[in-house]
């Protein structure tokens, strides 16, 4: 088995290396690797966004038809309101209800006026007048093709549920639903096709005592007529919940058990129009709901997500195959232009490998005016000139024999000038002129440290250039000049051009010291901020004259080529130069001037190439 998987591995290998080894295979496999990862990046940000636009838009529409619906439905539940109260003839309704028992007249009026009720109204299935005092009913039904008024005694009817509600309800009346086959209700209804119930509880005007419960049992014809406008699907489902969350319709009632016992309809909040995400077993349903404004009722539907991404999954399947097929074409195009493209590089590759075997006359054909080409005309010239240069090899050779010795003549040089300048401070130690050697030895170290071939120095090398160039400064100077330096110890590594500060101490010299016949002090000093080193140099000169630091400072900012003339700034200009080159733009030459003296100031940026 291992030498199996290692014979395929093998192969795998070899093969990859026959694909690495042809130009043509690894832009075939970069450019369809390209289009693998564009179709499939395409095809998965699409199908994420239809998903979000699809739990969007179920939300959105889902939201304004329940509460459409809502509305209506709370609209019928205000009629069956308005159809309980007996208004302006309540006076006799209540006096027919105290005297029924023993005035034939009353009891006919409440006949009547069962009667005037149950014909007011399509969907009403019943309507019972139930007379507390006496545990007595009258009940008005359609029994086949007639309309019957009959009467009845139970004196269970205080006992229910929806009685003793309706008598707590500061609003006198209560609401039942029938939805359950379990419901109470304590007359003989009929559940097949009923849809709910309402209680109203008739009070005597100056006692306020219960005299009466008038009960209407509405069928489900008008509110199918309603909940209809509410379109799902199968697997979706459709709750009409009372505010205190009693199911008056379910579509499903084995689901709003399930549903109950998981606790969905405690995760209805107050929001008017809501949404939650919950789970059953394995489905996963978008619980949009709304509660109504008037008494908050709330109409509950659970859609399964599956649906939801059923578009969603639709248009990435075709997204997947019309990618192939474009995958498909797109390989097609890339062979050919592969091919197209590398056939010239092929033969032009042939010609290459015959000149490198010694065959001088190769010359690639030239078709067309692109790169390829281009590469095969100067292949061309480079084949026919390498004769030419043959012919030279002779000559090239003494040439570089020529520069050979002009080199070590050039190396010789300076060491001749360090033997002489030490046989110098030879002769004046033995003749005690030890300010003569003193003088020969700082030139010398200042001759060894401006021909280093270094261009960035640390801090600590370049003061002491400064101590020795100062000290040949002060043989001319005499007293004259005087030097402090105050630099932070820490700046002692810093790295900074070379000659820089001699740049800024000569100028000093030049423009204040050269200037007056007074005793002139320079100081150098070197402090660090958060963003750049600060390097300064101050003389207590007689400072630049306005118009001379205007032409100083219009000189950093020209071209090379407009500077050979400026002689007496050449320094400070060269100086700005090499900043900006090795510093790019945060680097700063700053020049302060007045009668009390010149502050030169370097500024190097920390960080980055800026070596600070």
């Amino acid at each position: 088995m291992i030498s199996i998987l290692k014979k395929a591995f093998r192969a795998v290998r070899e093969m990859a290396e026959r694909v690495n080894r042809r130009l043509v295979n690894k832009l075939i496999l970069l450019f369809t690797t390209i289009i693998i990862l564009v179709v499939s990046s395409l095809t998965f940000i699409s199908y994420q966004m239809f998903q979000k636009e699809s739990v969007t838009n179920s939300i959105a529409s889902t939201s304004n038809n329940l509460l459409l619906v809502n509305q209506n439905m709370e609209d019928y539940l205000k009629g069956m309101e308005q159809l309980s109260l007996p208004q302006i003839r309540f006076d006799e309704i209540t006096y027919a209800i105290m005297h029924e028992s023993e005035d034939y007249a009353s009891k006919m009026y409440l006949e009547n006026y069962l009667r005037q009720l149950y014909y007011s109204r399509s969907d009403l299935q019943a309507i019972y007048l139930y007379v507390v005092k006496e545990n007595k009913f009258y009940s008005i039904s359609q029994e086949n093709y007639n309309i019957a008024v009959r009467t009845g005694v139970n004196p269970n009817i205080t006992e229910t549920s929806w009685y003793q509600k309706a008598m707590a309800s500061p609003f006198n009346r209560s609401y039942q639903s029938i939805a359950q086959s379990d419901a109470e209700t304590g007359y003989e209804v009929k559940h097949e096709n009923s849809f709910m119930a309402y209680h109203r509880v008739l009070r005597s005007i100056v006692s306020r005592q219960p005299q009466a419960v008038l009960s209407f049992y509405f069928d489900d014809s008008v509110s199918e007529q309603i909940l209809k406008d509410i379109p799902f699907d199968a697997g979706q489902h459709l709750l009409f919940l009372s505010p205190d969350n009693e199911p008056f319709f379910t579509d499903d009632e084995a689901f709003y058990k399930r549903a109950k016992e998981a606790s969905l309809t405690d995760k209805l909040t107050a929001i008017p129009n809501g949404q939650l995400t919950w789970s059953e077993a394995n489905q996963k349903y978008l619980v949009v709901y709304n509660i109504g404004e008037q008494e908050g009722w709330k109409l509950v539907k659970p859609v399964p997500y599956s649906q939801i991404y059923e578009a969603a999954r639709t248009t990435r399947n075709i997204g997947f195959v019309i990618g192939m097929l474009f995958l498909l074409l797109s390989i097609i195009v890339v062979i050919y232009f592969s091919n197209a493209i590398t056939k010239p590089l092929q033969k032009l590759s042939y010609q290459m490998n015959r000149f490198s075997t010694g065959d001088f006359d190769a010359e690639a054909e030239v078709k067309g005016r692109d790169e390829i080409a281009y590469l095969s005309r100067h292949f061309n010239q480079m084949v026919r000139r390498t004769n030419d240069l043959i012919n030279e090899r002779y000559k090239m050779k003494l040439v570089e024999k020529n520069a050979i010795l002009k080199a070590l003549e050039a190396e010789i040089n300076p060491h001749f000038l360090y033997n002489a300048l030490q046989a110098i401070s030879t002769k004046a130690l033995k003749n005690e002129r030890y300010d003569i050697a003193d003088m020969v030895d700082a030139l010398a170290l200042t001759l060894r440290y401006c021909i280093s071939g270094k261009d960035i120095v640390r801090a600590r090398d370049e003061l002491k250039h400064i101590e020795n160039y100062l000290s040949l400064q002060k043989a001319r100077f005499g007293s004259r000049l005087q030097a402090e330096f105050d630099w932070e110890e820490s700046l002692l590594e810093l790295e900074l051009p070379k000659l820089s500060i001699q740049t800024l101490v000569e100028n000093a010299i030049k423009h204040a010291l050269e200037k007056v016949s007074s005793t002139i002090t320079i100081e150098i000093r070197a402090a660090v901020t958060e963003s750049h080193a600060v390097i300064a140099v101050r003389d207590d000169g007689p400072g630049f004259s306005p118009e001379r630091l205007e032409q100083v400072q219009q000189s950093f900012l020209q071209e090379w080529k407009d500077r050979e003339d400026e002689n007496e700034s050449i320094g400070l200009v060269n100086l700005n130069t090499r900043l900006k080159l090795l510093y790019g733009d945060e680097a700063k030459l700053l020049i302060q001037t007045d009668k009390s003296g010149t502050e030169l100031t370097m500024l190097l940026p920390r960080g980055g190439v800026s070596h600070v």
